[in-house]
């Protein structure tokens, strides 16, 4: 079992930056990626970014240039900061945690909310 624990959300001024984190205890492996999901209302969860171990990124086109994803290996916390905010950011943001072989499991955070007024 995995157990990931967010924080970092809230309410934001359109423009301006958060930093959510992610911190990861349990059955950790070493060949495991994290990364950042969203889900506004109405909408489909999608993902935002996400990192391997190795530091490999992928970010939704939306965000590119804005949303910085990193991560601490020693700590197993995934980072994700956001800047130059849009309202159409505002969504949950979910944390998820994919734990590769052998056990190719996957586990989500309890989600944080992010409030972009205009």
């Amino acid at each position: 079992q995995v157990q990931l624990v967010e924080s970092g959300g809230g309410l934001v001024q359109f423009g301006g930056s958060l930093r959510l984190s992610c911190a990861a205890s349990g059955s950790i492996f070493s060949g495991n990626s994290m990364g950042w999901y969203r889900q506004a209302p109405g909408k489909q969860r999608e993902l935002v970014a996400d990192i391997t171990v190795g530091g490999s990124t992928k970010y939704q086109d939306s965000v590119k240039g804005r949303f910085t994803i990193s991560r601490d290996n020693a700590k197993n916390t995934v980072y994700l900061q956001m800047n130059s905010l849009k309202p159409e950011d505002t969504a949950i943001y979910y944390c998820k945690y994919y734990s590769g072989s052998p056990n190719f499991l996957t586990y989500w955070g309890q989600g944080t909310q992010v409030t972009v007024s205009s």
